[in-house]
């Protein structure tokens, strides 16, 4: 009797482990989407829009705020990668033009993708890219370099204490990735 008891709360506590990982699993595989949209309502983590936005409606020429650069490498990523304006001042409203330095100093053709991030997060929602290398993937040939523009403003609501916004950008190598895509492109187009 007291064994039997005794198997039927192991039987219990697995079943309620078997239920918690299966929770905690399907938890963690909801956590990404989940905290896409809330940065994408909130503007938390300074994520911005991947698409180009109309242009300005307003110039607000009582204020400058100044607007920094920054590129960095992901890990693995051999390209020299810079802006080639560090910082600079501008009325909410008005639009201007800036350029990264782009080096692929490998002996092979390469691709990459930048990745975005304002700060602080809640200036994300008022800087407005109306032209971005961000937007497509990028392709170098060995050895090659490119100057990559982008076109932008931030929107007159911008909060008046927001005074200094950082925009930094972060490549990374997909050439795998590519190079997968295209091979199934290709399979798909050869079975046709």
């Amino acid at each position: 009797m007291a064994e039997q008891s005794l198997q039927q709360r192991n039987r219990k506590t697995l079943t309620k482990l078997v239920i918690g990982v299966v929770a905690m699993f399907g938890f963690a595989f909801a956590m990404v989407p989940l905290y896409n949209v809330l940065c994408d309502i909130t503007g938390l983590n300074g994520k911005t829009n991947s698409s180009a936005a109309a242009g300005p409606t307003a110039l607000d020429e009582d204020r400058l705020v100044t607007v920094q650069f920054v590129a960095s490498n992901s890990r693995g990523m051999p390209w020299e990668f810079a802006p080639e304006t560090r910082s600079l001042k501008i009325h909410p409203g008005e639009i201007k033009q800036v350029s990264f330095y782009v080096k692929n100093p490998t002996g092979e053709h390469m691709w990459a993708q930048t990745v975005p991030s304002v700060s602080p997060g809640v200036a994300a929602q008022y800087l407005k890219k109306t032209q971005c290398f961000c937007f497509d993937k990028q392709q170098l040939d060995a050895g090659s370099d490119e100057s990559m523009p982008m076109i932008f403003y931030l929107d007159p609501e911008i909060p008046r204490h927001v005074t200094t916004v950082t925009l930094s950008y972060t490549i990374f190598d997909i050439t795998d990735r590519v190079e997968a895509e295209q091979s199934a492109e290709k399979k798909d187009l050869a079975a046709r």
